[in-house]
């Protein structure tokens, strides 16, 4: 294997400068596509299954043919790393629905363009765990298929943005008539007078891997779980708060818009989940 050529495009295997699509590619112009992140420790990708699973189910609602059954996608994924020489990594997978003159209906007998490359991980500094993250809450802007995991990001890297600027991790996002739904990149979670509080899967949320495997060690654990929309308000109170994602894993809040969550550090659960989830990657990755 080569590190020079590390793109999968379609077909081959290529060098990211010859890594091109048309630029009337659907997902460039209408962002008709999508994608999934599965991360790699110890060069093994963990969940994998779970996200080609997500992935296919995407497709289906968007009624996007995958040009490849899900076994030689799963072989692509393990693969990308290994060209990089990356043993921390995320792989990156995305899929539109290819190239066509531009109509904004479906167009007949189109090939869908598949991408898929690794690149190294980014991490947060373990000490942003021990002592807890700060988030602010931003009014969610998005559409109403929040459970495709589509190319459309745009409201998502608004909120991030406004997060950024504001100097916190992330953006916890508040649907007016429905409550909190979740982060701009993120599953979020609140410990709410001894249970654990989280929106419910469904169109306003997208079913995170990560807070799917937290609710099945949370449960195992004896914690009792309620999958409900929780007011701006609750989530304030709430004793605990902490987001979970395919990067950060289980990040505690200890900071909601300048105010301090329950004691102002990450609370006993968070600590308890982060560690059996922990636990569970290094079992399935060793």
């Amino acid at each position: 294997m080569t590190q020079e050529t590390y793109v999968f495009l379609n077909d081959a295997w290529v060098a990211p400068e010859q890594a091109r699509v048309p630029v009337e590619d659907r997902g460039f112009q209408f962002g008709d596509g999508i994608y999934e992140v599965v991360r790699i420790y110890r060069g093994r990708p963990f969940a994998m299954w779970p996200h080609l699973e997500r992935l296919e189910r995407s497709a289906r609602e968007l009624e996007l043919p995958l040009p490849r059954p899900l076994p030689e996608l799963a072989r692509l994924i393990e693969e990308a790393p290994a060209r990089r020489g990356l043993q921390e990594a995320t792989v990156y997978l995305q899929l539109t629905r290819g190239y066509a003159p531009r109509i904004h209906y479906f167009p007949d007998h189109v090939t869908p363009t598949l991408v898929v490359y690794a690149q190294p991980i980014r991490l947060q500094p373990e000490e942003v765990y021990e002592r807890g993250a700060a988030a602010i809450v931003v009014p969610d802007e998005r559409w109403l298929r929040c459970d495709i995991k589509s190319v459309n990001l745009l409201p998502n890297a608004l909120a991030k943005e406004r997060a950024r600027r504001a100097g916190v991790l992330e953006a916890i996002l508040h649907r007016e008539g429905v409550g909190i739904t979740e982060g701009s990149s993120t599953n979020v979670f609140a410990v709410c007078r001894g249970k654990l509080v989280t929106a419910p899967a469904g169109r306003y949320i997208l079913r995170g891997v990560t807070r799917d495997i937290v609710l099945e060690l949370a449960r195992a654990a004896g914690i009792a779980v309620e999958e409900r929309f929780l007011s701006r308000e609750e989530l304030l109170a709430a004793d605990e708060v902490f987001i979970t994602s395919t990067t950060l894993e289980v990040m505690p809040i200890a900071r909601i818009d300048g105010q301090p969550v329950g004691e102002g550090r990450p609370g006993p659960v968070a600590r308890r989940l982060r560690d059996a989830f922990r636990a569970r990657v290094a079992e399935e990755t060793r």
